[in-house]
C-alpha cells in the first residue's frame, strides 16, 4: 500500500508541473479501483514490452452514429485507435483474439501477449493475440480535450462500434497478404470487468463480426447505488476482522452523524492521524483504505496487493502492534464510549488502536502534501480542469452518464452494519458527476441494461466470474447477492463458470513455465484458476471446430450457387 500511494503521489507531482492546482490522489485511486493497475502489470517483468510489441494505429470514425441526436454536433473525423499484436503462433485459418483493454491505458495489458489466457489461446488455436485500446484512454483520444462536450463521443455504443470496425478493417503488418478481416477470419474477444461486460455486449450486437467471447468478471448489470460492492467482502473477508470493521465503523458513524459535534469529530480525525482532512466524508473514506484494498487481491504475486491481508492481520492481533502513547489509548477508549460501545471497550480498544497504527504507517505517512490534496475530493478547481492532460475524467464520465457503481455505505440496510461509513452516500460519491460534468441526475443505466443485464445470454458467450469478487453483485453470477440474478447450467455453447476463491478476473493472468509452482497447497496458478483456464481453452477449441463446420457449409452453398 505504501508503495502504491507513493507511486500515485509521484504521478501527481509530475502532472502538477503543468497544472494550476494541486492534484487529488483520492480521485485517481477511486477512478482506478475497478481495474488492475496498469503500472503494476507493466513493471512485473524486466523485459521492455513496448519494444517487444510495437504499437500500431487504425484510423477509426469518431462518430459511428450520425442518426443519433445525442452525439450532436456530429463529426466526420477519424482518430487513431491504438493496438498491439503478436502473430508468433499464427497458422492459416487461426483466429484473431482481441483483448479489450477497457478503461485504462492499453500498454498495461501487453504482458498478456506473453503469458496468461490471451497467450494460451493464441498458442492453442494458432491465432493472433491482440491488445486493443478503448477510445479516450491511453493515446486513443478522439478529441483535443476532455471537456464535457468533447466527451459526448465516449459511450459504450461508440466504443463497441470501434471494436467491430477494427475487426472489419485491420491489416496486420507482415501479414498484408492474408485477409485477416472479419467475417472471413474468425474473431474472438476477451475482457475483464468493464471490458468483460463490453465484450459480452459485443457478441450480442455484432454476432457476424465476433464469433465468440469470454466475459470475465463482466459487470453486465449497471447499478447506480452499488452498495453491494462490499457484500462479498462482508461474506468472505474473514472473522473477527469483518466484525471489528463493522463495529468500529459504526462507532465512527455515531460520532460523525449522530453526535455531529465539531469538537468530537476533530478528536476522532486526530486520533486516526487525519486532523487536517476538512470534510468528514473524505476522512471516513480515507479510514476505509484497508477495506477497499480487497479488490487488489490476486493469486499472481506480481500483481497482488497484500494491503487487505495486512490490515486484517493488524486489527485482529491480540496485542498492540504500534506502541501507541498512553494518551492515545485513553482517547481510543473515550471515542468508543462516545460512539456507543462503552460495553465493548475491552474487546475493541486493541483493534481500534491497531487500525490507527496501520493507517498511520501505510496511508498517513505516504502523504507529503496537504491532507486534503492526498485524501480530499472537494476541490472544485481541480474538477474544472478539462484539457488534454485531464485523462482522469474519462471513466468518471462513463459511470456518471451510463454505468453508475457508486459504492456507498449509506445504501446498506439499516438492519446491517456497513463496512464503510454511511457518510459515504450518493451525494458524496456523485460529487465528481456534479462538479466535473454538471450532471445532477443518476446515470442512465437503462442504456446499458437494455443488453440483458444479469440475464445476458448468447451462443458462444462465456461468463466467467470470481466467487469473492466485490463486482460479483453486478455480474451474471450475482446470486445470492442479488435475488434477480439466476444461476445457470454451464454448456459448451454458453459456459457459466464461477472461480472458487477468486476475486477480479483472475483467469486473465498467467506465468512463464519456470514461474509456476506445483507444490500441493502452494500451487501457482492455484488449482481453481488452472481448471478454469483449461476449460476456457477446451470450449474455445470446440468453438473453432464449429467455425470450421460453418465455413464448410458456406463453401458448399457458394458452390451450389455457382452451379458446381
Amino acid at each position: 500500500m505504501v508503495t502504491k500511494l507513493r507511486l500515485l503521489s509521484a504521478l501527481f507531482a509530475l502532472a502538477s508541473a503543468t497544472l494550476a492546482v494541486e492534484p487529488m490522489d483520492t480521485i485517481e485511486r477511486r477512478v482506478r479501483r475497478n481495474t488492475i493497475s496498469s503500472s503494476n502489470l507493466l513493471k512485473r517483468d524486466k523485459i521492455d514490452l513496448q519494444t517487444l510489441y510495437p504499437a500500431y494505429n487504425l484510423s477509426v470514425p469518431i462518430d459511428h452514429f450520425h442518426n443519433d441526436t445525442m452525439y450532436e454536433p456530429h463529426s466526420n473525423g477519424t482518430f487513431p485507435l491504438r493496438y498491439w499484436f503478436d502473430a508468433t503462433y499464427y497458422k492459416p485459418g487461426g483466429p484473431v483474439i482481441v483483448l479489450q483493454s477497457g478503461e485504462t491505458d492499453g500498454k498495461g495489458r501487453l504482458v498478456f501477449l506473453q503469458k496468461g489466457l490471451l497467450h494460451q489461446l493464441a498458442v492453442e488455436t494458432g491465432g493472433i493475440g491482440v491488445v486493443l485500446e478503448h477510445r479516450y484512454y491511453g493515446t486513443s483520444i478522439p478529441t483535443p480535450d476532455f471537456t464535457t462536450e468533447s466527451l459526448r463521443f465516449l459511450t459504450t455504443d461508440q466504443a463497441l462500434a470501434d471494436q467491430a470496425y477494427f475487426a472489419q478493417h485491420v491489416v496486420f503488418k507482415g501479414l498484408e497478404h492474408v485477409n485477416l478481416q472479419a467475417p472471413k477470419t474468425p474473431y474472438l474477444a476477451y475482457g475483464g470487468s468493464y471490458a468483460g461486460a463490453f465484450v459480452a455486449f459485443l457478441r450480442k450486437l455484432y454476432p457476424d463480426v465476433y464469433w465468440g467471447v469470454i466475459s470475465s468478471s463482466g459487470v453486465t448489470e449497471a447499478i447506480w447505488d452499488y452498495w453491494t460492492y462490499f457484500e462479498p467482502i462482508r461474506v468472505y473477508g474473514g472473522e473477527p476482522c469483518i466484525t471489528y470493521v463493522q463495529k468500529i465503523t459504526h462507532m465512527m458513524d455515531n460520532i460523525l452523524i449522530k453526535i455531529n459535534s465539531s469538537a468530537t469529530t476533530a478528536e476522532l480525525k486526530s486520533a486516526f492521524g487525519f486532523p487536517n482532512i476538512t470534510y468528514a466524508d473524505d476522512f471516513a473514506y480515507a479510514v476505509a483504505s484497508g477495506v477497499t484494498a480487497w479488490q487488489g487481491r490476486n493469486w499472481d504475486p506480481a500483481t497482488n496487493d497484500p494491503s487487505y491481508a495486512e490490515f486484517c492481520a493488524a486489527i485482529t492481533n491480540s496485542t498492540l502492534k504500534y506502541s501507541p502513547s498512553s494518551s492515545l489509548i485513553s482517547t481510543a477508549k473515550g471515542l468508543l464510549t462516545k460512539g456507543g460501545y462503552i460495553n465493548e471497550i475491552a474487546g475493541l480498544t486493541t483493534p481500534l488502536l491497531n487500525w490507527i497504527g496501520w493507517l498511520n504507517e501505510n496511508t498517513v505517512a505516504s502523504c507529503k502534501r496537504s491532507q486534503d490534496s492526498c485524501f480530499g475530493t472537494h476541490n472544485m478547481t481541480y474538477y474544472a480542469q478539462d484539457d488534454i492532460n485531464a485523462d482522469w475524467r474519462a471513466w468518471p464520465y462513463q459511470y456518471c452518464t451510463q454505468w453508475g457503481y457508486l459504492q456507498t455505505g449509506s445504501g446498506v440496510p439499516s438492519t446491517q452494519l456497513p463496512l464503510i461509513s454511511r457518510t459515504n452516500d450518493l451525494e458524496y460519491e456523485s460529487l465528481v458527476c456534479r462538479a466535473a460534468f454538471n450532471i445532477t441526475t443518476p446515470a442512465n443505466v437503462t442504456a446499458i441494461n437494455k443488453y440483458g443485464g444479469f440475464g445476458i445470454s448468447y451462443p458462444r458467450l462465456a461468463i466467467v466470474d470470481g466467487e469473492q469478487d466485490p463486482w460479483r453483485p453486478a455480474c451474471p453470477h450475482a446470486s445470492p447477492f442479488n435475488e434477480t440474478a439466476m444461476n445457470r447450467t454451464s454448456t459448451t455453447s454458453e459456459p457459466f463458470i464461477l472461480i472458487k476463491g477468486a476475486v477480479h478476473h483472475w483467469d486473465e493472468n498467467g506465468l512463464f513455465s519456470n514461474e509456476t509452482v506445483n507444490t500441493p497447497g502452494k500451487q501457482l496458478p492455484p488449482a481453481p484458476v488452472r481448471h478454469t483456464q483449461s476449460k476456457e481453452l477446451a470450449f474455445v477449441l470446440e468453438w473453432m471446430e464449429e467455425w470450421d463446420v460453418y465455413q464448410m457449409g458456406l463453401n458448399l452453398r457458394s458452390q451450389k450457387g455457382d452451379g458446381n
